[in-house]
């Protein structure tokens, strides 16, 4: 499936009074990872939900393997796990420059509409453009 690597510097406010990332801050190196997957599918989040479509995370697993500190440069490489139906599954990797990794983790996220607040399919242009 589709993958997207970013290339993020771990800045000083995400780290704990030990120089290391503070856990709570993978969760949104993981959302940064996903918006530019979805971005360079060419879906723009903005734009998703102002078509009335929002995707909220449901379910979050991270396993931390070893520490990223104060401007340590990571990557987070993001993978599609499969095709989206009424949820989206999202693996991740988080490595450090010398390709050790620090982190795994997987996400679900489902397509909900904004005015029902009922869970729908991933809109037809999504499946067109993963397909593409």
């Amino acid at each position: 499936m589709k993958i997207d690597e970013i290339q993020i510097r771990v800045r000083y406010g995400e780290t704990d009074q030990m120089g290391v990332v503070y856990h709570g801050n993978y969760a949104l190196y993981l959302e940064m990872g996903r918006i530019e997957w979805l971005r360079k599918l060419g879906v723009s989040y903005k734009a998703m939900e102002k078509n009335g479509i929002m995707l909220p995370v449901v379910s979050l697993n991270i396993n931390y393997k070893k520490s990223a500190g104060y401007d340590d440069v990571i990557n987070v490489k993001t993978q599609l796990k499969k095709k989206p139906t009424a949820k989206i599954e999202f693996e991740y990797e988080i490595t450090n420059t010398d390709g050790e990794i620090l982190t795994t983790a997987e996400t679900t996220l489902v397509f909900i509409d904004m005015e029902t607040n009922r869970p729908v399919r991933a809109p037809q242009y999504i499946l067109e453009l993963i397909e593409g």
